[in-house]
């Protein structure tokens, strides 16, 4: 099966974390410093906490704002733990409508904060498939509004903004080294920031709370988790950012070629990324034509037939059953049509042109084959 995304694991990972497993320390030591040092020069900020995962990351984010019965504003577009670690925080979730490339639409987002913006504790942007928001005008925003800016970089390790990193610019910048991302350390994910004070807290909730005074004797001054990443974790994670860059440019040549492809065909549209960004391609999305909303299944399950390991990004959050209950139910018309439009195909760094040929010659087939009509 050639699957949407898949990690990237060599002999020189291998040999990396049997090194760290032949250490003496296998977490809690100088491992996590160093990873944490080497995401600060890849992505060009000054402080860094790593923690088990992205959600952990996103939980200690809200926390370390003191978003408590605040309201917190974000996509639906995007896995859940970006609401849900909201809600972990003790904070109330709203979610504003999305454009047709999948991010927030800024515009709607400063209507809201136009109405009332007395109890926001944050704004968490999420840059949709490793293609960045418009970050100038959401950062004027939070800045006009005085509201602490998250960004969701979990898909954008890599990716640029105006010439800066993702993950340079929010108050508070997440990313996720989950394996289907461009570089991973099994689970795992990373908050980032130029605010020390931030990270500082951040690190101190990461283990319990607990501060060590002298030898043996310790305090807990905060009631914190156990969100730690293990030193062999961090050691993979090290050794998958010095190939991150060579893995961006084999998704960039799939996603290239996909785009010449796959121009002004009569099935379905693709998301322009535009000049002043670069995207990390973490997902290849395809937005089909309305006349093929009502057989996406079959489509999904004839290119799963096909060996074509095919995904939906995302089931807007406001329609699992837990935030119905949460927050009633509701409807933003642009998330549900991307909802129905929306699979995401194989594009990755172990993939070669002619696998992406072979997506494409089957996609073309079992669309072509596919009876269209508009829902009834």
């Amino acid at each position: 099966m050639l699957t949407y995304s898949h990690q990237n694991i060599d002999q020189s990972d291998i040999e990396a974390v049997i090194n760290a497993l032949k250490d003496e320390i296998l977490t809690g030591g100088a491992k996590i410093e160093e990873f944490e040092n080497a995401l600060c020069d890849y992505v060009g900020v000054k402080y860094a906490c790593v923690l088990n995962s992205a959600t952990s990351a996103l939980h200690l984010a809200y926390t370390a704002l003191n978003v408590k019965e605040k309201i917190v504003l974000t996509t639906p577009l995007t896995f859940a733990a970006t609401a849900n670690a909201a809600l972990m925080a003790g904070a109330k979730v709203e979610f504003i409508d999305i454009k047709s490339d999948g991010n927030i639409d800024e515009k709607k987002l400063e209507a809201r904060l136009a109405k009332d913006s007395s109890n926001i504790g944050a704004i968490t942007a999420v840059d949709f498939g490793g293609n960045s928001v418009e970050m100038d005008e959401i950062l004027t925003l939070a800045k006009i509004y005085k509201i602490p800016l998250i960004d969701d970089a979990s898909h954008a390790l890599g990716a640029e903004y105006k010439g800066k990193k993702v993950g340079a610019i929010a108050d508070l910048n997440i990313f996720s080294f989950h394996p289907v991302k461009p570089i991973t350390t099994f689970e795992g994910g990373a908050v980032l920031s130029n605010d020390k004070e931030l990270i500082d807290k951040i690190k101190l909730l990461r283990s319990h709370g607990i501060v060590k005074k002298r030898l043996w004797d310790s305090d807990m001054v905060e009631l914190g988790y156990n969100y730690r990443l293990s030193d062999v974790a961090c050691a993979l994670g090290i050794n998958q950012l010095k190939k991150l860059d060579l893995n961006l440019e084999k998704r960039e040549e799939i996603a290239k070629f996909y785009d010449k492809e796959f121009e002004k065909n009569p099935y379905f549209s693709t998301i322009k990324i535009k000049d002043y960004k670069k995207s990390s391609r973490h997902l290849y999305p395809i937005l089909l034509f309305p006349e093929f909303y009502c057989q996406k299944e079959e489509i999904f399950k004839n290119l799963l037939k096909a060996g074509i390991g095919v995904q939906v990004h995302y089931k807007p959050t406001y329609e699992f059953s837990f935030y119905k209950k949460l927050l009633g139910e509701m409807k933003l018309d642009n998330a549900d049509n991307f909802y129905k439009a929306e699979l995401s195909i194989p594009a990755h760094q172990e993939m070669s042109l002619k696998d992406a040929s072979f997506v494409k010659d089957t996609l073309f087939s079992i669309l072509e084959k596919t009876k269209r009509g508009y829902c009834g």
